[in-house]
């Protein structure tokens, strides 16, 4: 399932783009507030992703991962995410990772905005959520700029480097305004 956007489109992630996604995860701006940490070699890179890729042959899957490229140049800026829960909850929580060149454009608003959309339209969940590190302020906005609300605190939580960190828990149902 690919998704687009105005201005980007996520296609599924495949073993093509495993050089893009190492090198993202390569980026010390992009590990900040991320518990995977920085990838020692791409090989513990193709494992972390490996579930994601594996996932799309499932019956019933539950695992969607997208590269982000820009539509007008076909630029590699990002990856996105999608877990799904057990169909009787209708729940799925999302993630996004933009490289730092691509920053300050609105594309991780674009993201968040469309995985909701699919979401509520494609999947058709109730409620879709995800978790952001207290302290960063750039994806904190991002999502309540897509119409999320804080719905909680969950205490040290996040092992980043060597620390355990607070998350703050989002989530938007399928009732709330939306302004796309």
């Amino acid at each position: 399932m690919n998704l687009e956007s105005e201005r980007l489109k996520l296609q599924e992630v495949n073993w093509d783009d495993l050089s893009d996604i190492h090198r993202l995860h390569s980026y010390s701006e992009v590990d900040e507030y991320n518990t995977l940490g920085i990838p020692k070699d791409i090989e513990e890179t193709k494992e972390s992703i490996r579930p994601m890729i594996d996932d799309q042959k499932s019956e019933k899957r539950k695992l969607y991962f997208w590269k982000i490229t820009v539509k007008s140049t076909d630029e590699f800026i990002g990856i996105a995410g999608m877990t799904l829960s057990l169909n009787k909850f209708k729940l799925g929580e999302i993630y996004y990772k933009i490289a730092p060149s691509y920053w300050g454009n609105g594309y991780a608003t674009e993201v968040s905005k469309t995985l909701i959309k699919a979401g509520f339209n494609d999947f058709k969940l109730h409620k879709i959520e995800a978790g952001v590190s207290t302290e960063n302020m750039a994806s904190i906005r991002v999502l309540e700029k897509s119409g999320m609300t804080r719905e909680g605190l969950r205490r040290k939580i996040l092992p980043i480097r060597g620390e355990w960190k607070d998350n703050y828990h989002y989530a938007i149902v399928e009732d709330d305004p939306m302004d796309f």
